[in-house]
């Protein structure tokens, strides 16, 4: 199958590229700013599904809007409907175009383009109004809270809040292509303005506290609870900014003659990950816990736990080695 991607270097774009850089059965014809006509005449002739995601939103001079949005689509229209297929159309719309400013009524006119396309020539057209969208690769400083407030904590840059009370709509970069790509292979039967699932709702105040107490893992290592939903979204976008050599950072370590312990990672609510060394022949341990758990696991060397219980005296030894890896849930 041959796609076409307008606004193919974008932000949804690049995500959009990258899923499709692990389908052998798609081929990206690649639309951008140094595109000529003809290149998107050929591309819309080739296409078996165009996916329209180039727009202005920040333009130097107002009249940009129109002719980046409403003007550009309606080239697009016109290419598609000229060819006599019926290439089903993604539009990246946006939830300002129910407002009244120039950039909604650009594109809301490029809506209506696509709608009169659809009507004229039967093309499937899906309009996704789309609240802010999150996620890597989308430019800091530009117009993306979420990206500008991940850019500049990792960088100790400023953060600039307004009113933190304000609330944000959200969608993130993995759903939306998601469901984009859920719908050109059939998967979803979509009607013309389909909604991506889930959508995010938080204060600017909020997002700010959540991506800051990102950073403060390093220094705490209690780990955020990064396993579903915002958080999760949030996190995975927030170590996107991250440049390589930011990657890796220092965990304490405490030495005495037994060996070390270095703590790894912690949790708010389900303990911590740890590990420590022990030389031939030394003894750790020796204590118990009414309610605290430990589970061990040895990774290089070998190791006897023995326990006692504190009534009977009654004894039981386990030996272990890093050659078989077994878990050892001590009390």
């Amino acid at each position: 199958m041959k796609v076409l991607i307008t606004g193919a270097n974008g932000f949804v774009g690049k995500n959009l590229q990258a899923v499709f850089i692990e389908r052998k059965d798609i081929e990206v014809l690649a639309i951008g700013r140094d595109s000529s006509s003809n290149d998107l005449k050929q591309a819309v002739e080739q296409a078996d599904f165009i996916f329209h995601l180039a727009g202005v939103n920040r333009p130097v001079n107002p009249e940009e809007f129109s002719e980046g949005n409403t003007q550009f689509t309606q080239t697009l229209c016109e290419l598609v409907k000229a060819t006599g297929k019926k290439t089903p159309i993604i539009y990246t719309s946006s939830i300002q175009a129910e407002r009244e400013n120039p950039y909604g009524v650009s594109k809301r006119g490029a809506e209506e383009q696509l709608l009169a396309l659809q009507a004229d020539a039967q093309v499937p057209v899906y309009i996704f109004r789309l609240p802010n969208i999150f996620g890597k690769w989308c430019k800091p400083n530009y117009n993306s809270a979420v990206a500008t407030f991940c850019y500049n904590t990792i960088n100790d840059l400023p953060l600039t809040v307004n009113d933190p009370s304000a609330s944000v709509t959200l969608v993130y970069i993995d759903d939306v292509v998601g469901c984009f790509v859920q719908i050109m292979d059939g998967i979803i039967k979509a009607d013309t303005y389909p909604q991506i699932e889930p959508t995010y709702t938080a204060t600017v105040g909020e997002l700010v506290s959540q991506i800051q107490a990102f950073r403060e893992c390093r220094t705490s290592l209690i780990s955020e609870k990064v396993g579903e939903g915002l958080v999760r979204a949030l996190y995975s976008t927030y170590v996107s900014y991250l440049t390589p050599e930011q990657f890796s950072y220092g965990v304490p370590k405490y030495g005495d003659p037994r060996g070390v312990f270095v703590e790894m990672l912690k949790t708010k609510d389900s303990g911590q990950f740890s590990f420590f060394t022990a030389h031939p022949g030394i003894t750790r341990g020796g204590h118990y816990h009414h309610s605290k758990t430990e589970k061990f696991l040895v990774i290089k060397g070998e190791a006897s736990f023995r326990f006692r219980h504190i009534l009977t005296d009654e004894t039981f030894e386990q030996k272990t080695s890093g050659d078989n890896p077994v878990i050892v849930e001590t009390v």
